[in-house]
């Protein structure tokens, strides 16, 4: 498998890098957000010698989402747009990747968007030299998703397809089928979420989830089981394959996440387990 470098995260290598979502209504909530999520860090901690350990101690975040559909007006201005990439960017670490998400109605998001504006939205962050990755719906408009995965390429920035199923949980073979079209069309890394409506459609996403990386993929994936039936993997995925899970600080952008430093404490442990 080939991993993915974003900024100082390599997806795809190690154990599984937790990516944490700000969002806001305003460009002043998804600064105070991002604050929250990932504070800046100016001074040298000081670490005792009889706890060399705490040297090592990993970050809670690895990842910041900007889920910019929870930000009013951004469907149809590109100008909000660019400045509250800005505005999230100035507020955090630079060695914190910055994934951009426009997440669309029909698959979770808050606000409806055109086709063309959701096209114009992602070439605004592509183009804006201060995203590292975009989220791209693998149900867009053929034309404009081989627009988008071609504009991504030029400017250095990393495609993670996604698809997402709030009503069901599809039988294991089409959560393979949709994984491999994401690969086939372009994706820098592929992603599946799912709705369980019972303990074994989790078990379909994980088996699915471990065929697929077994057998099929050669780049990094993210899948999930939301819902609450679904935390285990959230927890368990770096298991099956699963490469990256989603945590919250503050607000849930999507049901079954749970808090990032409880997620990061889990993670670990299996990490060192396996």
């Amino acid at each position: 498998m080939t991993s993915v470098l974003l900024r100082s995260v390599e997806l795809g290598a190690g154990a599984p890098k937790i990516c944490v979502p700000v969002m806001g209504a305003t460009l002043a909530e998804l600064a105070a957000h991002t604050a929250q999520v990932a504070p800046h860090t100016t001074a040298t901690p000081f670490i005792l010698p009889i706890a060399p350990q705490l040297a090592s101690k990993p970050a809670t975040v690895d990842l910041v989402e900007l889920r910019i559909d929870t930000l009013a007006g951004s469907a149809t201005n590109p100008e909000l747009v660019a400045e509250a990439i800005r505005v999230v960017r100035a507020a955090l670490p630079d060695t914190v990747p910055l994934l951009f998400t426009f997440r669309t109605t029909r698959e979770g998001g808050t606000q409806p968007i055109t086709d063309g504006d959701y096209a114009a939205v992602l070439a605004t962050a592509i183009g804006s030299g201060e995203v590292d990755a975009v989220d791209l719906e693998m149900r867009t408009t053929r034309d404009l998703l081989e627009a988008i995965v071609s504009a991504a390429r030029a400017y250095k920035v990393a495609v993670v397809m996604s698809n997402h199923d709030f009503e069901q949980t599809p039988a294991k073979a089409e959560i393979i089928a949709r994984l491999r079209e994401q690969q086939d069309l372009g994706a820098d890394v592929t992603k599946i979420a799912v709705m369980p409506r019972s303990p074994r459609d989790v078990i379909t996403l994980l088996d699915a989830t471990e065929e697929f990386t077994a057998t099929f993929a050669d780049r990094p994936t993210i899948t999930m089981a939301m819902g609450p039936d679904g935390v285990i993997s959230r927890l368990a995925g770096e298991i099956f394959g699963s490469t990256l899970s989603f945590g919250q600080v503050g607000a849930a952008s999507a049901p079954g996440q749970v808090d990032a430093s409880e997620l990061r404490r889990v993670l670990d442990l299996l990490h060192r387990a396996g």
